[in-house]
């Protein structure tokens, strides 16, 4: 299909500009091998629209910056291939449940600064556990790689953005959130129990409000388990 000419139909707003509406603009530009959605917004930015707004800082699906929704679908810009899409008609919009920094950029970083200070987003040890002079925590393997299973999340948003729990009820603590805790109560160094997750977990805000349609499973870029680490917090807060 290299060659062959694309269209892309772009949300654009400028919140900041004084008169400015939303509206979808289209563009078309002639595909090229290996072609990503990240490669085809930097030639229009560079050839058509040089001031349409997107983020994007590693190119590597590692950042999570470039996250939109691409044909209705919550993805990375840099990890999707324009081949996958037969029509050539592309739709780009900005991911819902985020502050509108303009067309393409939203705002995560409040969200997921918010997020990690409510569930207190860090490693609770024993006090006075930290020593400079203390020989680092044996762990077996199988528990690390468990543990790094899911600390691979990179905060893109698409599981917020996915979520229809979060898009009707703005305090939902979300996916990105129950993972990071999964992740803690894995972690034998953590001195939290389920009662000290209750009061983050335990109720509509939670996990118990959930409505298990898995937006988060179906479209986290990473494949990370959304959906079992959900069912775990739900056991375990029912025991706490």
């Amino acid at each position: 299909m290299t060659g062959r000419l694309l269209t892309f139909n772009i949300f654009r707003f400028d919140p900041q500009k004084t008169g400015d509406t939303p509206k979808m603009v289209s563009y078309t530009l002639p595909e090229t091998d290996g072609m990503t959605i990240f490669i085809a917004l930097n030639q229009i930015r560079e050839h058509q629209a040089h001031d349409l707004q997107f983020d994007f800082v590693c190119r590597a699906g590692i950042c999570g910056s470039c996250a939109m929704v691409i044909n209705g679908k919550p993805t990375l810009g840099c990890r999707t291939l324009t081949k996958n899409f037969p029509s050539g008609v592309i739709s780009l919009h900005p991911l819902p449940a985020f502050k509108l920094i303009g067309d393409l950029s939203v705002d995560t970083g409040t969200f997921m600064r918010e997020m990690s200070e409510r569930i207190e987003n860090w490693l609770h040890e024993e006090k006075d556990a930290v020593s400079i002079d203390v020989i680092e925590t044996r762990m077996e393997p199988e528990l690390a790689e468990a543990i790094y299973e899911l600390d691979r999340c990179i905060e893109c948003g698409c599981c917020v953005a996915a979520c229809a729990t979060k898009a009707m009820k703005d305090t939902f603590l979300g996916a990105v959130g129950f993972m990071k805790l999964a992740r803690f109560d894995l972690d034998p160094r953590d001195t939290r129990t389920a009662e000290d997750y209750y009061h983050v977990l335990g109720n509509e805000d939670g996990v118990f409000g959930c409505m298990s349609l898995l937006g988060c499973q179906d479209n986290c870029p990473k494949d990370l388990p959304h959906q079992t680490q959900i069912a775990y917090l739900r056991r375990k807060m029912l025991t706490a």
